[in-house]
This record gives structure tokens, sequence and C-alpha cells, in this order.
């Protein structure tokens, strides 16, 4: 049985790891800098886990395997005391590509949707009786896990491309939902982004399809750069309309959540899907899904079936419940483009309701990179709260700030409040609500909790 200490176990993907290897019979450990809802679980079904980084849990868990999240600096010294010890270690993304690569993998990329993605073809293949191992980012409200080891010889998975990890991944079937600039820290430009993604494409095992959505521009850039390179597999596009290999139709947005569209395969009309999921943004995750499905042998009707009862993952567009006619929603969007489609999802689920988005911007770099589109996109809600900067482990930058998204929005004659904390959140939208309202929790920090405390309050003000 291997011995295996994880840094950084309470993220989403390095839990979700922790969770496979756990099933798979490995002696897990892990520890992280503070406790949360990850950790809960993982302790739950028997994984020990600490807080802090020390030397100390090497000596106490000997392992023979220490694997670490890309927010675990080099020089840590619990990280470089395993090393002196001959423990072999690790960064997350290669450790998950070793059992990745060996398996009939589903691979997953883009830089918004794969999480949604994923899940949806994990339910799919599951319904169908494929029994897939899955690696989620987040908990799929439908199979009740963020990671799950199956029976069948399907290994989907979400892979990440903030630290450029992805590229170690070789899918036997691929997915890029899309393309756009983000992780600052890493990547300098967007074109860096489309080669990197180029990479990943090239990277897929031979004659392994490539599922890629013909809408995105930037996945459009890296197809045309693949065009000039040899790489083997058929393409799949998915879009709107009949034009492409897998199209929706069509489209409706049910007042009160959910869409329903036709689907057609290469100009073929499948039939109508329902889903309980609201926006545009979900009907393009759900082609993919098809797409995917369909290259396994799935049948349509099966695989329409799952998504019609598909629930989504925790955080994406998740409703929390509704207290004094206030309905709370938490949605982990922090990047403009995300911001911008779960506020159309929203505005098109309950129309005529005022939409009040609390955001919490995700890390100085991404705030400072995008002050003036998060100030323009957040002027798509009636009333807009700001909480202060989630560091996510990155050095403060004093220039960079709510306080400057605020400046912007005023100048284009948008007001906004801002919150110095939690607390004064929570009073503010105790002034500020009243019963009709959608109240939106926004960003992939400490937020997560707040439309909790907002349920839990009393007496909503008028």
């Amino acid at each position: 049985m291997t011995r295996i200490h994880l840094m950084g176990i309470g993220g989403s993907g390095m839990s979700s790891l922790a969770g496979l290897l756990f099933q798979m019979g490995c002696t897990v450990s892990g520890c992280d800098l503070e406790r949360g809802a990850c950790i809960e679980s993982l302790e739950s079904r028997g994984v020990e886990c600490l807080v802090g980084h020390s030397h100390e849990h090497v000596e106490r868990f000997d392992p023979q395997l220490v694997i670490y999240s890309s927010a675990i600096a080099e020089n840590c010294t619990e990280l470089s005391f395993a090393r002196e010890r001959g423990v072999r270690t690790v960064g997350r993304g290669r450790a998950l590509s070793w059992m990745f690569n060996q398996a009939e993998g589903v691979g997953v990329a883009g830089t918004h949707g794969k999480t949604t993605t994923s899940s949806m073809i994990s339910l799919i293949l599951e319904r169908a009786g494929l029994s897939p191992t899955v690696y989620v980012g987040a908990e799929v409200q439908d199979i009740g896990a963020n990671a799950r080891l199956g029976e069948g010889a399907a290994f989907v998975a979400e892979l990440d491309e903030s630290d450029g990890s992805f590229e170690y991944f070789h899918p036997s079937l691929a997915v890029v939902t899309n393309i756009d600039w983000d992780h600052v820290d890493h990547f300098r430009s967007r074109e860096d982004v489309v080669e990197a993604f180029v990479r990943f494409a090239e990277g897929r095992k031979t004659h392994a399809p490539l599922v890629v959505c013909a809408e995105d521009e930037g996945a459009r850039e890296m197809l045309q750069l693949l065009e000039g390179r040899e790489v083997t597999g058929p393409v799949v596009r998915y879009g709107w309309g009949h034009v492409w290999d897998w199209g929706a139709l069509d489209l409706l947005h049910r007042p009160g959540g959910g869409v329903s569209c036709v689907v057609c395969r290469r100009g073929e009309m499948m039939g109508r899907i329902e889903m309980a999921v609201s926006g545009a943004h979900n009907v393009l995750n759900a082609l993919a899904a098809l797409a995917v499905s369909d290259a396994l042998g799935v049948p349509f009707a099966s695989a329409a079936e799952a998504l019609r009862t598909f629930r989504g993952a925790k955080r994406r567009l998740e409703t929390l419940g509704t207290r004094h006619g206030v309905l709370v929603v938490d949605d982990y969007a922090h990047h403009p483009t995300e911001l911008a489609a779960t506020l159309d999802a929203m505005r098109k689920a309950h129309p005529g309701r005022r939409l009040v988005a609390v955001f919490q911007p995700h890390r100085y770099s991404r705030t400072a990179a995008f002050l003036g589109p998060l100030a323009s996109v957040l002027e798509g809600a009636d009333i807009v709260l700001l909480l202060p900067v989630y560091g996510a482990g990155e050095a403060v930058l004093s220039e960079v700030s709510s306080e400057e998204i605020a400046d912007r929005m005023r100048s284009n004659g948008r007001s906004c409040y801002l919150c110095e904390n939690e607390e004064k959140a929570l009073s503010t939208l105790e002034a500020l609500t009243r019963e009709g309202d959608v109240l939106l929790t926004l960003g992939a920090g400490s937020i997560s909790r707040l439309g909790g405390l907002f349920l839990d309050g009393t007496g909503v003000g008028r």
C-alpha cells in the first residue's frame, strides 16, 4: 500500500486527486494553510489532514510520495525536507497525468466551462452504464463527489491550463471549450495561451478526436495553427446553427431557470434537449458533452435524458435557497467572460427581477490585467457590491484594489458599494435587498460562504 502526502490538499484539484488515490487503496494524508469544505469531506472518509506546512508532517506520515499543488513554493520547508530525506516529490498535474495517460482519457480543457462540461460528460457516461473514472474541479451534484474511481475504461478529467500542466496529458479524446487570456501570472499574452492549447492538442494520442467550440475565436485560432502541423485525428466542431458537426437551434430560456434547444448532428435533426441549468453557455457545454458521448457510442436519447436531469456542479450557478423572497445564487465566475455569461444567464432566467451582485476579485495579477473589463461587465447587474481582492497566495499589490474597479464604474455613471469585509457586505445587503431580488455571489475565493450566511440571517431590508 503506497503512502502519499498531498501539500495543498484543500484546493479543488488536489482534493479531487486525494479522493481518487484514497479510492485506489493508497494511504493518503495532506495539509493546507487553512481548513475548508474539501478537507472536511476528505476527513469524513478517513483522510488525515493537518493545518499549515511543517517538516514534522513528513516525519509523522513517512510518505513514499509527496504531491504538491502549484501554490506551494519550491523553497517550502516541508517540501525541501521531503526531498532531503529522499522522498519522491511531484506536482499535481504530473501525478494525475500518470493515471490519465494509461486510461482511455477524455480530457476537457478550456479557459471557461470545463468543470460543467466534464461534469455533463461524466453523468452521461455514468447513466449509460460505462462507469467512468471521474476527476472534476468541483463536486458533481448528481454524483455527489468531485472524483470517483470507476470500473470502466474511460477516465473523464477536467484539465488545468493555469500552470501549463495540461500539456502533460495525452487524451484519447480531447475537448477544448474556449481559449481566453487568463492566469496572467503564467501567460504573458493571449497568444501564449493559444500556443499552449496548440501543444495540448498536438499531444493527444494518435487518431484521437478533438472536440472544439467553433464559436470561440481563440479555439478557431488554435485550429488554424494546427493545420500546418503533423497532428492526426478528426476534428469535431460544435456551435450555433446547423453548419457544424453538432449544432443548437431554437434556443429557449425558461422563466425561473433552465434552457432548451433543438440539436442537430451533421445537419440531421436529433431532437430537443431540455436542461434545468441556465444560460446559453451551458447549451454550448452540452453540445460538447453530446459530441463526446456520441464518439463513445452513447445513443443520443440516453445522453439527452442524462442532460435533462443534470443539476450542475457546485458553485456553477448553484441555487442556495430563498429568504424573504430573495433568491440566492452562487457562482465561481471571476473572469470578465465568465461574469458576462453568468449575468446574462440570470437576466434571461429571471426577467424583470433586480440582480444584486456581490463580487470578490480573485488574484491581484488578474484584477490588474482586467480592471476595465471587470467594471464594464459588472454594470450588467442592477446593484453591485465589491469585496476586497482575494489574493489566493499572491503578494499584495497596494495599487490594485476593488476601489479601482469602483472608480471605473463611477466614471461610467454607475454606483457601487465598497465593502471592506464580509460583515459589511451582509449589513449592506440587509439594507438594500427586497422581495423579488436575485442575489448573486461571484468569485473564486472565500465569497462562497457569503450566500449561506445571508440565508441564515434575519430580517431582509425593504
